[in-house]
């Protein structure tokens, strides 16, 4: 049967498009949800605009997308007053957090996703906004990447569940960069299982080269940047 989708997709060149990009991007989902035989509607597309303007983050809203990835509280104080007007629009942190940014974060995001530490989700929550959020789980060894360790991820969960203000949606990792696709799938097998064990429902994994992998491995959201935008030059 085929998959239903909102959101289109499949990879174009930029002089397409962002319409046929987006497109193309659906397209890759829907293919994904029928090789794994899974609802289109249980995938969500995250649409990450982390270093282009606030124009991009307009033209991405007024094609359907209503939930965007941002990297850096800076970034996103910078573009706020810019896209205070789209009502319906989500921004979700997906990079590190520092603990001194908390208010900050709290102001500027509906949603972050990028949790690594009890003390992190004790400061967040202390802001008093009601807040969804994820837990970031380290899996690979690089040094580069951010997140916590499985050993940390109990204290974490019992951290946010016994908070007031946040909700505890879902894990997020980032794997090891490679070509091939199939690299990512230990990371996005074992990301699976972590949430299985604390009954954590939701999964972010996966990006514009792996997105496909993950949804096979049962993302409920994916990160796309790249497909969508194109490459990106260099930060704001």
């Amino acid at each position: 049967m085929r998959c239903k989708t909102a959101l289109p997709i499949r990879l174009k060149s930029m002089s397409d498009g962002l319409s046929d990009r987006l497109a193309a991007v659906n397209d890759r989902i829907e293919g994904a949800c029928a090789r794994a035989h899974r609802d289109v509607s249980g995938v969500r597309l995250l649409a990450v605009t982390k270093v282009f303007g606030a124009e991009v983050v307009h033209e991405a809203y007024a094609l359907g997308l209503r939930e965007f990835g941002e990297n850096y509280v800076q970034e996103m104080e910078r573009k706020a007053p810019e896209v205070s007007g789209l009502a319906e629009a989500r921004f979700h942190l997906i990079g590190h957090l520092q603990s001194n940014k908390t208010k900050k974060a709290a102001q500027l995001f509906s949603a972050i996703d990028s949790i690594d530490s009890a003390k992190l989700a004790s400061r967040l929550d202390g802001e008093g906004k009601p807040m969804d959020v994820m837990v970031e789980v380290k899996l690979s060894e690089e040094e580069s990447k951010s997140g916590a360790g499985e050993v940390e991820l109990p204290a974490i969960v019992e951290a946010i569940r016994g908070s007031r203000n946040l909700k505890l949606r879902g894990l997020m990792t980032v794997p090891p960069w490679s070509e091939d696709a199939e690299v990512a799938r230990p990371y996005f097998a074992r990301l699976r299982e972590l949430a299985a064990r604390f009954e954590i429902p939701e999964l972010s994994m996966g990006m514009s080269n792996d997105l496909e992998v993950a949804i096979e491995e049962g993302a409920t959201w994916v990160r796309v940047g790249t497909a969508l935008f194109g490459r990106r030059k260099k930060p704001l």
